[in-house]
């Protein structure tokens, strides 16, 4: 059986727990920035792989069954039977990570060996894993640099202060960044790495991807391609919690250019899939009903400006 795909998310997933509305419990979920994208693709019918290690524990038997429940592969994933699944405890305006020494910060370019990119349209990664060991490092060079097969190589900077605490994350991050086919920032992630939140600046910083986007959080986002610049702005929504946006606006970003789609309808897709996310405490929300989102893309711009998406349901302007 061939268990590539057409999207190949490599990257850490952990247990993440979140108070409970009753004292001193909490809840137990799924947060990993890759997996998210991969949960995502299968929602929307594409065949997604994710790609990790996990600790032969409780924490790791949850993570796997979940993203496996969301129709993801997740036939290459390694049980390490030393290492334990990275934790995470998230609280109002906190975020306490408990991942050293996990089982997929020993994750390194060997990798590459065990897995099969023969059928694989794209691979995702994330700066995230740059910065959780050396050999995860060498894995993101390894994954940008040393392509087996005939696919994109799609990197979300994700930059997270409190991993690059020993520093090296804006050049590092910049040296990957360059390196891949498509690249998603966001544009408060650039001003804190590289001292601009401007597209066209950071389009030079960046020269070498094929596609560069620019999210700009409520403003909306920018794609710059071919020498082409594009601004669409982001649907208005009721957020609820912004964790995970990132990702789901990734997802639909991916899928829509994956179909071959123009590039108004690509940022377009990605906020519609963003939105779905930021009206729920989940970190991978649910996709808006299909009729909506179809008639949301094909929208003209007025339309689409007046749009109001809260958990009661869409408003059209």
């Amino acid at each position: 059986m061939n268990t590539s795909g057409d999207v190949v998310c490599i990257g850490e997933s952990m247990a993440v727990f979140v108070p409970a509305r009753e004292a001193r419990t909490w809840t137990q979920g799924v947060g990993g920035a890759e997996s998210n994208v991969a949960c995502h693709l299968a929602s929307r019918g594409l065949r997604s792989r994710w790609v990790s290690a996990l600790g032969d524990d409780s924490f790791g038997r949850t993570v796997l069954g979940r993203v496996r429940a969301s129709g993801v592969d997740t036939a290459d994933v390694h049980i390490d039977p030393v290492r334990p699944t990275g934790l995470y405890f998230k609280e109002p305006g906190a975020v306490t990570y408990y991942r050293r020494g996990s089982a997929a910060s020993a994750l390194g370019p060997d990798l590459l060996d065990r897995i099969s990119l023969e059928r694989t349209s794209l691979v995702h990664v994330s700066g995230i894993t740059a910065a959780l060991s050396p050999s995860c490092l060498d894995l993101l060079r390894a994954v940008l640099g040393d392509r087996r097969g005939d696919y994109r190589v799609s990197f979300d900077v994700n930059w997270r202060p409190a991993l690059w605490e020993c520093g090296g994350g804006p050049e590092l991050l910049r040296e990957l960044a360059d390196a891949a086919d498509i690249v998603l920032v966001g544009s408060d992630e650039a001003d804190a790495l590289w001292g601009t939140d401007d597209p066209a600046e950071i389009r030079k910083l960046l020269p070498k991807p094929e596609t560069l986007v620019v999210k700009q959080g409520a403003d909306g986002a920018t794609l710059i391609e071919s020498g082409q610049r594009v601004f669409e702005p982001a649907l208005a929504v009721d957020v609820v919690e912004p964790v995970g946006a990132g990702d789901a606006f990734a997802a639909g970003f991916l899928a829509s250019t994956l179909d071959g789609r123009g590039p108004e309808r690509r940022l377009r897709s990605g906020h519609l899939s963003a939105a779905g996310t930021l009206l729920t405490h989940e970190d991978v929300g649910e996709q808006l009903p299909a009729e909506l989102v179809s008639a949301l893309l094909d929208a003209d711009e007025p339309a689409w400006r007046g749009a109001r998406v809260s958990t009661e349901g869409v408003k059209l302007g």
